[in-house]
């Protein structure tokens, strides 16, 4: 539930048990460096990129590595249970929930184009579960699309439990994809994981739940950022669905396709254009100005930033918004009609038959 005090007064009342976390150290939030790859056991592995959180600047230093092998790139070491709970506290729910809501709630045109590629292979599905549902925006759109469609929502943060409340979802499922999975067992037409596999610390294990929610014949739907694209390296730590800490695993489309062909799937659709999302130059000039500039105050800083600091942070922000713009009339004017005949396009989407 939402908070109705103000920033201030909210990020002041947070700092005490931050601050507490940041003395104890940053050890605790990480796992064991791995060894090989966890997507098919290699050992060939390189560091493929090591960065900060350019987000919310929380402390810490991420890396991921890539297999030689299969490709699959992958946070190592990965956040531990503590870790995971540090670095998503306040980032989509707590002071990150107006922000974050606000940006999904905008996004109606890309909820109905995902909504869309289902069309041509069940046109009039009657139950849909939406995984990683966050606020449920997709499925109040995807309910223009699809009105004879009753759509669920399931996620581990309490966003959905808002989804169900605002009816934007009909019912809300609160808690771990897999174990959920049994209760929700060929119950669904459709399953839905927009952009969700990459937050997970078991890709493998949350296809295998989503065989098990949808019903023989049904589809799956995986939409997730993609390693391979040129933006990925050309743009390096700028790319923003690096998205260091909460991004996990990425996975390249050959494995996916392959993974779900050995769990009795049959890939019926492989997108990359429609899925792109023509954000990457105006994104990583955004987070180049914003990692320049003085932190805005949050409660994992030692303190608020003074007048000077808040003045300084301004004018930078303020002195590139003629980048920003070009950054922005370039993604959508210009790249985005051959993002994928440049090989440029961040994400690609899966749509697969259970058989």
């Amino acid at each position: 539930m939402s908070d109705r005090r103000g920033p201030g007064e909210r990020i002041a009342r947070l700092r005490p048990a931050y601050q507490a976390d940041i003395t104890a150290g940053t050890a605790r939030f990480f796992e064991p460096r791995r060894t090989t790859c966890p997507w098919c056991g290699g050992a060939a592995l390189t560091t493929r990129l090591r960065t900060r959180d350019l987000l919310q600047h929380k402390p810490g230093r991420f890396v991921l590595d890539r297999c030689e092998g299969c490709g699959h790139v992958f946070q190592n070491p990965m956040l531990s249970a503590e870790g995971l709970e540090f670095y998503y506290r306040d980032f989509y729910d707590g002071l990150g929930e107006k922000k974050l809501g606000d940006t999904f709630g905008g996004r109606t045109r890309t909820y109905r184009g995902r909504a869309r590629s289902m069309l041509p292979h069940d046109s009039a599905p009657k139950t849909w579960l939406d995984v990683g549902t966050g606020h449920g925006h997709f499925c109040a759109a995807a309910r223009q699309v699809l009105p004879d469609t009753v759509f669920d929502g399931l996620d581990f943060t309490d966003g959905v439990e808002l989804a169900e409340r605002e009816g934007r979802v009909e019912r809300g499922h609160r808690g771990s994809f897999p174990e959920l999975a049994p209760e929700l067992a060929a119950r669904y037409d459709v399953v839905s994981m927009f952009h969700y596999l990459e937050h997970s610390t078991d890709p493998d294990r949350e296809l295998r739940a989503a065989r098990e929610a949808v019903r023989p014949g049904g589809h799956l739907i995986v939409e997730v950022p993609d390693p391979e694209s040129r933006y990925a390296r050309l743009l390096g730590r700028w790319w923003l669905p690096w998205l260091q800490p909460q991004h996990l695993h990425f996975v390249p489309v050959a494995n996916l396709r392959d993974r779900l062909a050995s769990l009795g799937f049959t890939v019926v659709a492989e997108q990359h254009a429609e899925a792109h999302d023509p954000v990457d130059l105006l994104a990583a000039v955004w987070l180049a100005l914003d990692h320049a500039a003085p932190r805005e105050d949050a409660p994992w800083l030692p303190g608020p930033p003074g007048a000077l600091r808040r003045a300084l942070r301004a004018g930078l922000l303020i002195a590139g918004v003629p980048a920003l713009a070009a950054g922005a009339l370039l993604d959508r004017f210009a790249v985005r009609p051959l993002a994928h005949r440049l090989g440029v396009a961040n994400a690609y989407r899966i749509v697969a038959r259970r058989d």
